[in-house]
């Protein structure tokens, strides 16, 4: 809003602060921009990614998926269900206002009452505060992913957020896809303000003179973020110098940024896997372990990923990526055609049957085109495919439904975890605890459910890691899911944008540490 410009400057000039001089400026276009200025109103990659920007979490991940101190500088395990964070000092909101542990217990208070946020912080029992910089964390239970929990709270200025606006509104008041003030209000102790945003139009975002993190090389003083949704115009708006930085990159525009002087690609590992489901509810045939084998053996996925992603994806043999704990290495991709014939005709289904397949085709990327490879593949063993692909907005409530016999999803774990995968997509469906909640595939082990609840108690990380692996080989043994690839997440740049230290996995650069030559 134009307004907000303004505002800030004022509430900026009453804290004694000034805008600083500018020492690189740039524009970055995303396929789209945030919704909301409110870092608990919704859950995606956008509220994420400002939130990065204009706010700070206790905890975040590094590239290699290590656990780096930002607002919390170090934390300690009182026991199986307590840990202790010692908040850092001498940190100021943009208000003015400095950062203590009173911020922290109001955000974790207002999580609470977030719809898309308090199932990540469900098994936090509490957050008090012990002195001025230090809270007490406890758990509901023995729960061993408190600090994946803390990289999703960022704290904000419980002073600002307080009172009554001069409508009478409660300024903490969280409104899903409304106007409210923290919508469109903001106070938080990242490295940028947001001097201007126009909805649909352009976010700005400008350095924060009295950052906490002086120990950061990022230079850029003014950043400019612009949804344009096609990915042909984001490539030809890099290539044109109209921008300085562009994401996602489609695969179908590799090649054109690879040619072009000036610009450089990144791409990296994603955390995002991509699966077929095999719904033996609906199909009698896929309860037979020796069917849904045969369907994983012929599916060539590193195929898939290097002619229909195009390189940008990386073929999966399991759930878990490289770096979480639960990643099996000897857990492979699997293509062998005639090993999959030979389990067809082992089943009794050596000339085949019929199955229906549903994908959606704008939700991830190329989905469409990756069902499209997957039913040629079936076709090889007999399999004929009844194939349904449609806009996310109408296959989710098919989803839910399970409506076919194999469905496509995908899923990043909330809390960077590989039990996250399992709890979610493999786990006997239980309408009363919310397992197995996307579980289509309507496959249940006893023993994968008890590993699963054994791990979440787990706080020996050695242990866990172990049993995880285990889930991950079992799943493996039995196919139960058809693992495709995990998605690579991508950007493009100018070649003086030295993006590659703050790109990550999760898909939100540090745009604070950013430094442009």
């Amino acid at each position: 809003m134009k307004t907000m410009k303004s505002k800030l400057a004022v509430a900026l000039m009453a804290a004694g602060l000034s805008f600083s001089a500018v020492a690189a400026d740039i524009t970055v276009a995303y396929d789209a921009d945030p919704v909301s200025l409110d870092p608990h109103e919704q859950l995606s990659g956008g509220t994420l990614q400002v939130s990065h920007m204009v706010f700070d979490p206790l905890v975040r991940f590094t590239q290699d998926m290590k656990f780096e101190p930002r607002l919390a500088e170090s934390w300690l395990r009182i026991d199986d269900e307590t840990m202790h964070f010692n908040i850092r000092q001498g940190v100021k909101f943009h208000s003015g206002n400095m950062l203590t542990a009173d911020d922290v217990v109001w955000t974790f208070e207002r999580l609470k009452s977030s719809a898309d946020f308090k199932g990540i912080f469900g098994p936090i029992a509490s957050i008090t505060k012990v002195s001025d910089y230090k809270i007490e964390v406890k758990t509901d239970g023995v729960y061993p992913l408190v600090e994946n929990v803390m990289t999703y709270l960022f704290p904000m200025d419980s002073q600002f957020y307080s009172g009554k606006t001069q409508e009478g509104k409660d300024k903490s008041e969280i409104v899903k896809h409304g106007n409210s003030y923290a919508s469109t209000n903001v106070s938080g102790t990242g490295p940028f303000i947001i001097t201007q945003r126009e909805q649909g139009v352009k976010v700005t975002f400008e350095r924060f003179n009295d950052y906490w993190d002086s120990d950061s090389a990022g230079n850029v003083d003014t950043l400019t973020l612009v949804p344009i949704k096609e990915d042909a115009t984001r490539v030809a708006a890099l290539l044109s110098g109209g921008v300085d930085m562009i994401a996602p990159v489609s695969p179908n525009d590799y090649q054109r940024i690879d040619k072009a002087n000036g610009v450089d690609l990144y791409t990296m590992p994603g955390t995002r896997v991509i699966t077929f489901q095999l719904n033996q509810n609906s199909h009698p045939a896929l309860k037979d372990v020796r069917v849904r084998q045969a369907i994983v053996y012929a599916i060539n996925n590193e195929g898939i990923a290097k002619k229909v992603m195009k390189g940008s994806a990386t073929a999966a043999g399991q759930q878990s990526p490289v770096g979480f704990v639960g990643h099996n290495p000897e857990l492979q991709p699997r293509y062998d055609l005639k090993k999959a014939k030979q389990l067809m005709k082992e089943a009794g289904y050596e000339k085949g049957f019929s199955l229906s397949m549903m994908a959606p085709n704008n939700r991830y990327v190329n989905d469409d085109k990756i069902a499209q490879a997957t039913a040629a593949m079936l076709s090889k063993i007999g399999i004929k495919v009844d194939l349904k692909t449609m806009p996310k907005a109408q296959y989710w409530p098919e989803f839910d439904k399970c409506a076919a016999d194999m469905l496509m999803i995908g899923w990043h774990p909330d809390t960077e975890d590989s039990g996250n995968f399992t709890e979610f997509l493999a786990m006997t469906r239980n309408a009363e605890t919310g397992k197995g909640q996307y579980n289509c595939g309507y496959y249940s082990n006893a023993e994968v459910d008890a590993l699963i609840e054994q791990t979440n108690k787990m706080t020996d990380l050695g242990k866990r890691s172990v049993a995880l692996k285990k889930v991950e080989e079992i799943l493996y043994n039995e196919a139960a899911f058809v693992p495709l690839h995990w998605q690579d997440p991508s950007w493009a740049a100018k070649d003086n944008v030295e993006i590659g230290p703050i790109i990550n996995g999760m898909n939100f650069p540090y745009f604070g540490d950013l430094v442009v030559k």
